[in-house]
C-alpha cells in the first residue's frame, strides 16, 4: 500500500537504528512535539530501540490535552443550555472538566453531538434555525483552516445561530516557552509534519538559531520518526542547529498559502492558556473583530469562568516533558481511561493514554535486545 507499508519496513528500520548508533557519541534529549508521533513511538517501541544515549521527551503536542480546564468548563455550561446543539469531535466528550464531562451533560439531556467536521455543525445550523449551534474549535494549526472556513461560510450565509467556542493553539510559541523554562533539557525538536503542511517552516529558523537547537520536520510512521531522529542526532553531533524537512512528501517550505490566508482573515493571534502549563504569550488564535459575532464565549457570556487544575493530576508536567506518565503516582491507579484525572489519559493523542494503551506501565518494558523494530 503506497505511503504505508514502505514506511514500516523492519529492515530499513534496523538500518536507520544502526546509523543512529554509529553516529551518537554522547547523551542527547530530543522532544517530539506531536501527540500522533508520541503514539507511534510508544506503539512501536521506538524509544526503547534507540541507543541509550538518545532520550525522547514527549511534548505538548496533543490538542485535546492542552485545551485548558476553564475552556472545558465553558463548553459544559454552554452545552447544558436547552436552546443549544453543542458539536464536538468525539475525543473531547470524555475530557474531564471541574465536576463533569460532555458525556454527562448529554446523559442529563443536553444536545451534545459528535461531528467529523466543522462543516457538519454548519449544516446543523442551517437545518435547525430555532437552535444555537456551537462547534468546539480546538487544535493546533492543522485544524484551524477548516474551522476558519466554517465561520467564513456562516457569515456569507447569514447564519446568526452558528458560533465557535475557540481554543486554538500555535506550536512555535510553545517551543519558545519550553526552551526558556528553567528545567528545560531539550536539545533538539522533531517538529509536527501536519502542522508544517499547513503553515510551512518560516517560523522555525529563528527559534533554531536563537536557542541553538536543530528542528527537523518529521512524519508519523516509524521510518519517518527514525529518519527525523537520525537527522537531529547528526546535527547535534556536528554542532549544527538548522531546520530540516524530513517529511518532504507532505510539507513545502511555504506550507499551504490558501489555508494561511483563510486563517489570517478569520483569526487573530492572542495569548492562550494551556492546560497544565499556563499562559503562553501569542500562543493562540481567537476570532478577529470582523468575525467576533460568531464567538460563543461572548454570545453566551462565559468569558469570566476561571478554574484550577486538580493537584493530584500531573498532566502539566507530562505535557512539558518534565516527567514520563509512569512517574505519576496516579497513573494506572486512580487515573485510567475509565476514570481520567486529566486529558492526557483520555485523548487519542495523549501520552498517558499511549502508555496505558500499549501497556507501558513501567520503564523499560523490554530489554532492547529482545525487541523487534516495527514488525
Amino acid at each position: 500500500m503506497k505511503y504505508l507499508d514502505e514506511f514500516n519496513d523492519p529492515k530499513l528500520a534496523r538500518r536507520l537504528l544502526d546509523e543512529i548508533r554509529a553516529t551518537v557519541t554522547r547523551p542527547w534529549a530530543l522532544m517530539e512535539v506531536c501527540g500522533g508521533q508520541t503514539h507511534s513511538i510508544i506503539r512501536h517501541g521506538i524509544d526503547q530501540l534507540l541507543p541509550e544515549e538518545v532520550e525522547l521527551i514527549h511534548g505538548p503536542g496533543c490538542p485535546v490535552c492542552v485545551t485548558p480546564l476553564e475552556c472545558i468548563d465553558k463548553a459544559l455550561e454552554i452545552a447544558a443550555r436547552p436552546d443549544v446543539i453543542f458539536c464536538s469531535f468525539g475525543d473531547m466528550l470524555r475530557v474531564p472538566g471541574t465536576d463533569r464531562d460532555l458525556f454527562r451533560v448529554r446523559g442529563a439531556g443536553g444536545d451534545v453531538r459528535v461531528v467529523y467536521s466543522p462543516l457538519d455543525a454548519l449544516q446543523l445550523a442551517r437545518r435547525h434555525p430555532d437552535k444555537q449551534v456551537v462547534f468546539f474549535a480546538i487544535g493546533f494549526e492543522t485544524t484551524a483552516p477548516a474551522n476558519a472556513m466554517a465561520v467564513h461560510q456562516a457569515k456569507r450565509l447569514g447564519l446568526a445561530n452558528f458560533t465557535l467556542l475557540v481554543s486554538h493553539v500555535r506550536v512555535p510559541p510553545a517551543i519558545e516557552a519550553i526552551m526558556t523554562a528553567p528545567a528545560c533539557r531539550v536539545q533538539g525538536f522533531l517538529a509536527a509534519g501536519h502542522v508544517c503542511s499547513v503553515m510551512g517552516m518560516a517560523e522555525y529558523p529563528e527559534l533554531a538559531e536563537r536557542h541553538r537547537v536543530p528542528v527537523v520536520v518529521t512524519g508519523f510512521e516509524p521510518l519517518d520518526i527514525l529518519e527525523g531522529i537520525r537527522r537531529t542526532v547528526g546535527q547535534l553531533e556536528r554542532g549544527e542547529h538548522r531546520v530540516e524537512n524530513a517529511y518532504a512528501r507532505a510539507v513545502r517550505a511555504d506550507g499551504n498559502p490558501a489555508a494561511i490566508r483563510m486563517i489570517e482573515e478569520v483569526f487573530e493571534v492572542t495569548d492562550r492558556n494551556w492546560r497544565g502549563i499556563g499562559r503562553i504569550p501569542g500562543s493562540g488564535w481567537r476570532l478577529s473583530e470582523a468575525y467576533r459575532a460568531f464567538d460563543a464565549e461572548h454570545r453566551f457570556d462565559v468569558t469570566g469562568i476561571r478554574t484550577e487544575e486538580p493537584a493530584e493530576c500531573r498532566a502539566g508536567e507530562v505535557l512539558q516533558g518534565l516527567i514520563k506518565p509512569t512517574d505519576c503516582a496516579a497513573f494506572g491507579t486512580s487515573c485510567t481511561p475509565r476514570t481520567p484525572l486529566g486529558a492526557t489519559m483520555v485523548s487519542s493523542e495523549g501520552a498517558c493514554a499511549a502508555y496505558y494503551l500499549y501497556r507501558r506501565m513501567s520503564e523499560p518494558a523490554l530489554p532492547r535486545e529482545e525487541m523487534n523494530p516495527v514488525g
